[in-house]
C-alpha cells in the first residue's frame, strides 16, 4: 500500500490518472446533458432594454408610531 504519491509505483500512478480521466468525462457529460433542451431548440438570450430614468430618494428621519 502506497501512502505517498511520490513513492507510488507505476500502476498506482496509472490508476490515479484513469480515475481522474473518468471523473472528468463524467462531469463534462453531466454538464452537457443538463445544458441541452429536450426539444432540441436553441436557447435565445432575452434582451432587456433600459427604460426611463428613475429617481430614488430616502429620508434619514426615523419614524415613530
Amino acid at each position: 500500500m502506497n501512502h505517498s504519491l511520490h513513492s507510488a509505483d507505476r500502476s498506482t500512478h496509472l490508476k490515479i490518472v484513469v480515475v481522474a480521466l473518468v471523473a472528468g468525462i463524467a462531469v463534462m457529460a453531466f454538464g452537457i446533458a443538463a445544458r441541452t433542451n429536450a426539444d432540441g431548440s436553441q436557447t435565445a438570450a432575452h434582451v432587456v432594454k433600459a427604460g426611463k430614468p428613475v429617481v430614488v430618494t430616502s429620508s434619514a428621519d426615523s419614524m415613530v408610531r
